[in-house]
């Protein structure tokens, strides 16, 4: 291990907050309910070197950190388990836990900050043996390596915040760490999805959410427990300008939309992910395969909810396909099967789901705690897949008061099927994908990913 932790504080808000138990949104309470971390790595330049200022800097950081903490006062309260798999959250103070680590290697020797094994060291470590309430929701790790560069990781609960909500804490919290006042304040207000309300209509009036099935398996097998224990690996691929255009045309030309929008980078990109994967992993035609598409309803709703909503308005939606019409369709196929999911998320789609979830006995079947090992939950593996789009996210140029970072990107990844889609860094249209596969599929499915693109 490289890494030696040296301190750890908790960082409670500077200032009185509200305080008192309040309801979640049942969009809150399923899904990912455990934490999410991002890592930031800054680079010393020659006219200012991160080491001799790193007291300083972890004082700034836990300083900026406890102001933010007041508008966002969600973040420095506890989870607590009610009853029929139900959360509350108790806004207590008790705040955000900051942990300070040294490491041995340099900056270099992470090359191209491609997720290792040692990112595991450089995120913060949820101990999810102990009671929900005992954990902070936003744990933050500062890593100070020898070469003078530094890493921040920030793991926040996704009970409390999806992608646009957590990006939204970490930009505001770097705006005031750099001496900065805060720009936009977050929405916090649950009652727009009806948290901790009674349901308006029986579960017979409710749409039928085949999101909420039971993904599909593996032709041959009855259960997941045989794929949960196989060796993955993660790879961060990248896509030129040029070949995303060459993707999202050869997506239009071959498959044109049921309306006159073409299909979005999103879509193209994708369905060609979707495809390279069937083929990688080598199904056959009558296997069926699933992708998950999180889709944010923020401005789907009617009236829209403020971008600054604080809380879980991303949805999880699943496209479907057998893999012998995804693979010998063109690409305009897959795409067509994802912008169908997409747009089944309306203002309607949204609240009826928040009635038929009222309506369950227990949540704790839509659950899925993201541990490795665990028998519990979801798992978006072979034959499935999961790709988020953080492309819209203000993911790069997070500026704590000494520059913006020389790389970003997700803190741990080591799930099969699971991958992200991020812009990149240089704003010069291309796109890279963070994705993790077993171990024995990912050198065909690099084969497949670039070699299919026309």
């Amino acid at each position: 291990m490289s890494v030696t932790f040296q301190a750890c504080y908790m960082v409670k808000p500077m200032e009185p907050t509200q305080r008192g138990r309040v309801p979640l949104s049942e969009w809150d309470q399923i899904g990912t309910i455990n934490h999410v971390p991002t890592i930031y790595f800054y680079r010393p330049s020659k006219h200012f070197d991160l080491s001799p200022n790193y007291t300083n800097i972890a004082s700034t950081l836990k300083d900026s950190l406890s102001r933010v903490l007041v508008p966002f006062y969600p973040l420095a309260g506890r989870l607590y388990w009610i009853k029929n798999g139900r959360l509350e959250l108790d806004c207590n103070a008790m705040g955000a836990q900051f942990i300070e680590a040294q490491s041995s290697l340099s900056l270099e020797d992470l090359g191209d900050f491609s997720p290792s094994s040692e990112y595991h060291y450089l995120v913060p470590t949820v101990d999810y043996t102990l009671p929900i309430h005992e954990l902070p929701l936003v744990l933050v790790q500062l890593t100070n390596f020898k070469c003078g560069g530094i890493s921040i990781s920030i793991a926040i609960s996704h009970a409390l915040a999806d992608g646009p909500s957590a990006m939204h804490f970490t930009s505001e919290w770097a705006r005031l760490s750099r001496g900065e006042p805060l720009q936009t304040t977050p929405f916090i207000d649950k009652k727009v999805f009806r948290a901790g309300e009674p349901p308006l209509a029986p579960l017979t009036k409710c749409r039928v959410y085949s999101e909420f099935d039971d993904l599909p398996l593996l032709l041959d097998q009855t259960k997941r427990t045989e794929e949960r224990k196989k060796k993955t690996k993660v790879a961060i691929l990248k896509l030129s300008k040029v070949q995303v255009e060459t993707l999202r045309k050869t997506a239009n030309e071959s498959h044109r939309p049921t309306k006159s929008r073409g299909y979005t980078r999103y879509e193209s990109v994708t369905g060609h992910v979707w495809r390279s994967a069937c083929k990688a992993r080598g199904h056959k035609e009558d296997q069926p395969t699933a992708l998950c598409v999180c889709v944010d309803s923020r401005g789907r709703m009617e009236p829209p909810l403020p971008k600054e909503y604080f809380g879980n308005a991303t949805f999880d939606v699943v496209a479907s396909s057998l893999v012998g019409d995804l693979v010998s369709k063109p690409l305009g196929y897959a795409s067509s099967r994802i912008r169908e999911a997409i747009e089944r998320v309306n203002d309607e789609y949204v609240r009826s789901g928040i009635e038929f979830l009222k309506n369950q006995d227990d949540l704790s079947r839509f659950q899925y705690p993201y541990v490795i090992g665990s028998e519990k939950g979801l798992l978006h593996g072979d034959p499935n897949l999961s790709v988020v789009s953080w492309l819209t996210l203000p993911i790069y140029g997070v500026d704590f008061g000494w520059g913006k970072e020389v790389y970003m990107g997700p803190g741990t990844h080591d799930f099969d099927g699971d991958s992200l889609l991020l812009p990149g860094p240089d704003g010069d249209g291309s796109l890279l994908l963070a994705l993790c596969l077993q171990e024995v599929h990912m050198d065909a499915f690099k084969k497949h990913f670039y070699e299919d693109i026309e």
